[in-house]
């Protein structure tokens, strides 16, 4: 079997989302000479940068073409010694990598006939527990107000989310300001006035209130506080029993993050901006995280994760997939976390409920009473409908130019 071209494909996706900025999948397709393709996903679908991951997967297509994707980690090791730049690596290189490598298993699980978690060693899980994710943007399909600002607010969200059958959400209570508008003055960074503390204890604590003793909550910071703020509002937050807290300070400082843990006895967990097992390297030897959250579209692909995944389970580290993507990327993290025993719980972001982005694909994947079944079709069981092709901007790589 031979790579014949590779389709990169922006698609349209009823911009989920809108008002919190781009919303762009790049889908990855990988055509065979056998007539068997494969999906994948690289992931910048949102924030700035899918037009950089549009134009790095056709200089990496360009490197494939003609090879046996069968090979995955022939691919996966030629892509990344040989572009010059794999090896220096960033956000754009990796997504970029990630996008054709799990296109690649989903051609081999087609090709035999299986799905990709029988591939990578078989089921340890099944019926995977899941969080309702990202609770300040509000939770539901269709939604009037999506900026939370008062403890009554975010105490009714959790009542519609384990309404819903979640007995574990996420939330940024430090993103929106106490304005109507959530927006500033809020300083978020050093030491932090009395208010924003005051501030984000109090919408906690409403969640806590409202969900009872037996509700997890994840308290996730996206990087936007410091170590100082982190260490401030994390201390705030223990008596409220927070399952971890994500993304407390620089996803990239090491150190830092150690501080923070040392200082805070909540389990620190970060990753979706950590890349390879090159980076995630320091960050077990230090003892920094305790929960690894890894994208499978950024890291490097199927083939890094459950390598990085495999790390980290010496490291005693638990896992839970970073999942904000279109439905190719949600297909993707559940076959990683069938496999792994280090598995914690799945992350199912408020966007994944919108139902522009949920029609592009074939399979609508939803967790039923907060859990997810594992899905047991060839590959990795998810591909966009013909309609949705017939609508993205294609831009097709039919010629090999090897490497530099």
């Amino acid at each position: 079997m031979k790579i014949v071209s590779v389709d990169v494909m922006q698609v349209p996706s009823g911009n989920a989302g809108a008002s919190r900025g781009d919303w762009s999948p790049v889908i990855v397709r990988i055509n065979t000479d056998e007539g068997i393709s494969g999906f994948g996903e690289v992931g910048l679908a949102y924030g700035k940068g899918w037009r950089a991951g549009l134009g790095m997967v056709q200089d990496f297509a360009e490197v494939i073409i003609g090879e046996d994707p069968m090979n995955i980690e022939q691919i996966w090791e030629t892509i990344f010694r040989k572009t010059f730049w794999g090896m220096g690596g960033g956000t754009v290189v990796y997504a970029g990598m990630s996008g054709i490598d799990i296109a690649l298993w989903d051609i081999k699980g087609k090709a035999l006939n299986q799905p990709v978690w029988q591939l990578l060693g078989g089921k340890t899980n099944d019926n995977l527990r899941v969080y309702a994710s990202q609770l300040q943007f509000n939770w539901g399909t269709r939604l009037d107000k999506q900026k939370l600002i008062t403890p009554e607010e975010y105490a009714e969200v959790t009542r519609v989310a384990m309404a819903d059958g979640y007995d574990a959400i996420k939330v940024d209570p430090i993103i929106f300001s106490d304005r109507p508008d959530g927006k500033g003055p809020w300083k978020i960074t050093g030491p932090l006035e009395h208010k924003v503390i005051k501030t984000v204890y109090d919408r906690v604590a409403a969640m806590r209130e409202a969900g009872g003793d037996d509700l997890d909550i994840i308290i996730e910071n996206h990087s936007n506080t410091d170590t100082t703020s982190a260490i401030q509002m994390g201390k705030a937050l223990e008596d409220l029993r927070i399952f971890y807290f994500e993304e407390p300070c620089h996803p990239l400082n090491v150190q830092n993050m150690v501080e923070v843990k040392n200082r805070v006895n909540i389990p620190i967990a970060s990753g979706e901006r950590i890349y390879t097992r090159y980076g995630y390297r320091p960050f077990f030897e230090s003892r920094a995280l305790q929960v690894i959250q890894p994208d499978i579209c950024l890291c490097g692909g199927i083939t890094e994760a459950k390598k990085i995944c495999d790390m980290g389970h010496a490291y005693d580290c638990a896992v839970q997939i970073h999942v904000c993507g279109s439905p190719i990327s949600k297909a993707a993290a559940l076959q990683i976390e069938a496999v792994i025993p280090n598995f914690l719980i799945h992350e199912h972001h408020q966007r994944a409920l919108n139902p522009e982005s949920r029609e592009t694909c074939l399979y609508d994947y939803q967790p039923v009473n907060g859990r997810y079944a594992i899905p047991d079709k060839p590959g990795i069981g998810q591909e966009l409908t013909p309609e949705t092709i017939k609508k993205c901007n294609i831009i097709t790589v039919t010629r090999s130019k090897k490497y530099m």
